[in-house]
């Protein structure tokens, strides 16, 4: 479903240039549920704005399905955003109209797209748990309540990938598993392809694989090994294969990989290391101390 290779994202403005995203490679699977996960400036959310066509890349491959968004045209990139993704926002003021109820709410991006179904409209909220409240304001609705209209209303043209950024940052542990849960039903009923970026370790954990970014690229992929076991609780990679995740470093085309930077501070490696092969293993070592004194 999903195809990057080598993307990147590159701001400019008068004075600065930063890199978003270094030559990040990504590919996730048609019907699959999965989550990424990354320190603030990761460039997670570069991505996820990439991916709902908010945001145009700067260089490499990226793919959704059948459009290649390096090379879409600004009308081509209209019909993939009607027709192809779902977008659900943290900030629920960016998915809902405060003066329509929830059917209301679900049914006006239908009627701008000519795509009008107030039956499916009706589904949609049953299916997030609002059978009884699809008629109220929006301020007779939770927090929550409203997150699931927002849910509702990123379905509403049927899109074949739904795209959630911090879906569950602004309501309680509890809702937070109540829209965990809804992701999952949709994903198995609807077979829509779900990514959610977070930064909550713990909804991490909820999911069949995890892809963590560091500085702009993929470092590492957290797998369950059992796809039907669920865990609570922090979400780590020392706790990820104590309960059932196995963890995977991840390599681009060239070789490449990110090492954590916490083993490198520990083995005191700095720009230089030794690399040895033993016909099993791949071994990196700090360089020895005549080396740590050149670099020096």
């Amino acid at each position: 479903m999903i195809t990057c290779d080598g993307l990147v994202k590159i701001y400019k403005t008068d004075d600065i240039e930063v890199v978003a995203l270094q030559g990040l490679n990504l590919h996730v699977a048609e019907g699959e549920m999965m989550a990424i996960i990354g320190n603030s400036g990761s460039g997670k959310s570069t991505l996820l704005n990439i991916l709902g066509g908010l945001d145009r890349p700067s260089a490499g491959q990226v793919r959704v399905g059948e459009w290649d968004l390096l090379k879409i045209t600004d009308d081509e990139l209209v019909q993939y955003k009607r027709n192809t993704v779902g977008f659900i926002w943290q900030n629920n003021a960016r998915n809902l109209i405060s003066y329509l109820t929830a059917l209301e709410n679900v049914e006006m991006p239908m009627m701008l797209s000519g795509k009008y179904d107030r039956a499916y409209a009706k589904q949609l909220l049953e299916w997030v748990g609002l059978k009884d409240r699809m008629h109220n304001k929006l301020h007779q609705l939770s927090g929550g309540e409203q997150q699931r209209v927002a849910i509702a209303i990123s379905l509403c043209n049927r899109p074949k990938l739904l795209l959630a950024d911090e879906p569950t940052g602004s309501v309680d542990t509890r809702t937070s598993d109540q829209i965990m849960d809804i992701f999952r039903n949709l994903n198995k009923e609807l077979g829509v392809t779900i990514v959610i970026v977070t930064h909550d370790l713990s909804l991490a954990s909820k999911v069949d694989r995890v892809v963590a970014i560091r500085d702009g690229m993929t470092s590492s992929e957290f797998i369950k090994r059992n796809p039907n076991l669920s865990f609570d609780g922090g979400f780590s990679g020392k706790k990820a294969m104590e309960e059932g995740h196995e963890e995977y470093v991840v390599l681009d085309r060239a070789g490449r990989l990110q090492i954590p930077r916490e083993y490198l501070q520990a083995l005191q490696i700095g720009s230089k290391a030794t690399l040895d092969f033993d016909g099993e293993k791949i071994i990196i070592k700090p360089p020895n101390a005549l080396e740590r004194r050149e670099e020096k």
